[in-house]
């Protein structure tokens, strides 16, 4: 007679609460153009560090994670996920226009919160879902991108028709809504913890067996140790650093680039062009970005892991590519944004299906949480590199004689970072055509093979 157990989609309700308030950070943009206004007055490279520094963190943070699960049990570390992003926002609302206060709150101990309780769904996901891997990393990630959408919403101003909202930002300004999101978080994170629960031991879905996998073979049980040693992963960790690096660049500069591209192409108004580039971030990219975790994610059940991330890789490089000359246009930014987004979000779903399939189920949440530096490393270089390159043409801009001349100069400075990022998705798609499965016994990097045993397929 079975034990009886929990019903294992509360696992993927919990997931959901949890990872929509996580998704806060992708709502960044929203927050870009105020923060480069007085009071505050920061510079488009600041915004981005204050990004990138959560992201770095975070990723650095789903390490520690995976270890801390083992000991604390995956609903208290995420808890404490909860407790530490709520904490810096309302830090950050406390250090009101101090950059470097947003840095230690925002960035560090925010981004913390973020990496602790990140990979606890996809973690105990997995385990109670090994027969829909790719599915159920899609719907624990999705809430993540789905968050952004609403938080980003909740933040700006918009209309659809009759109906008109003033967003959170003008009507309470930067640091409030800093302190509003932050009580929000913690109330809700918490309520999503309740169920992080691992089945119990041995349990596995009535009927299945690891053998009926269809994406591809279950993998062999690796340690940590073991997986580190093994080349399939650096190409992995390869692979998921230029996928992070174009999306997270697109999320924290997408506003900016947008108000730039419209004005010079389409010759629009600064506020017209700002409102129709927050519509790229707060409606497309956020909704697409979802959609793209779950889809992706049921794609790569069928036709596998290694055919799913290198097309998905492939049409995100291309798409990256053109979107500097298509988001000059209405069209061409919103089908872009929504065109990255689902590609950004199938590189969420993939990877943490992949770390199970590649390295095993049994240490699927440490094992990802080291991969999942690869993100810390796309989310640092991306964003970073694309306001660096924006703000070094502040003397162009300024030098020009006209208007037109003037925005002229300001486009022509993210040509060359969405070259980097298109260029860089086209090698990891390259990247992903061969990669093989490793064996434990032959994958690790050190000694040379002993004869008689078969390479890695």
């Amino acid at each position: 007679m079975r034990e009886q157990v929990m019903n294992r989609w509360l696992v993927v309700i919990g997931a959901i609460i949890i990872q929509m308030c996580l998704g806060a950070i992708y709502a960044w943009s929203a927050f870009t153009k105020h923060l480069t206004a007085p009071p505050y007055a920061f510079s488009a490279t600041q915004t981005q560090v204050i990004f990138s520094v959560a992201l770095g963190t975070f990723a650095a943070f789903t390490i520690i994670a995976g270890r801390l699960q083992g000991r604390l049990g995956p609903t208290n570390c995420a808890r404490l996920g909860g407790v530490l992003l709520a904490l810096g926002y309302i830090l950050a609302w406390a250090f009101q226009t101090s950059f470097v206060g947003m840095v230690i709150a925002i960035g560090l101990i925010g981004g913390a919160g973020i990496g602790l309780a990140y990979v606890v769904p996809i973690a105990v996901g997995v385990k109670w879902f090994p027969d829909k891997k790719g599915l159920i990393t899609g719907l624990a990630v999705a809430g993540f991108g789905f968050g952004a959408l609403l938080w980003v919403q909740l933040a700006s101003s918009w209309s659809a028709g009759p109906v008109a909202w003033t967003g959170l930002l003008e009507r309470f300004g930067v640091s409030n809504v800093f302190l509003i999101y932050g009580l929000v978080f913690l109330v809700f994170v918490l309520l999503g913890s309740t169920w992080m629960v691992n089945p119990p031991q041995g349990w596995t879905p009535p009927g299945w067996s690891a053998k009926s996998t269809t994406a591809g073979r279950a993998g062999e049980e690796f340690e940590s140790g073991e997986m580190l040693g093994t080349y399939q992963f650096w190409l992995m960790w390869i692979m998921y650093t230029c996928g992070a690096l174009a999306g997270l660049m697109v999320i924290g500069i997408i506003k900016l680039f947008g108000v730039d591209a419209l004005q010079a192409r389409s010759g629009m108004s600064e506020a017209a062009a700002a409102g129709l580039a927050a519509t790229a971030m707060g409606v497309f990219f956020a909704i697409f970005n979802g959609v793209g975790r779950i889809a992706w994610g049921t794609i790569s059940d069928t036709i596998g892991r290694k055919a799913a991330l290198t097309l998905m890789l492939a049409l995100q490089g291309a798409i990256v590519l053109t979107f500097y000359y298509a988001g000059g246009y209405v069209v061409g930014l919103f089908v872009g944004a929504a065109c990255i987004g689902f590609n950004f979000g199938g590189t969420l779903a993939l990877f943490p299906a992949a770390t199970a399939d590649y390295f095993g189920n049994r240490n699927v949440g440490k094992n990802y949480g080291w991969l999942f530096t690869a993100y810390g490393v796309g989310g640092i270089v991306g964003p970073i590199m694309a306001g660096w390159f924006r703000d070094a043409a502040r003397h162009a801009v300024e030098g020009a004689a006209t208007q037109s001349d003037k925005l002229a100069a300001a486009l022509a400075a993210w040509q060359t970072p969405f070259i980097i990022a298109g260029v860089a998705c086209l090698v990891a798609a390259a990247i992903g055509m061969v990669l093989r499965h490793p064996h434990r016994k032959t994958a690790p990097i050190g000694p040379a093979v002993p004869a008689g045993i078969a390479p890695a397929r």
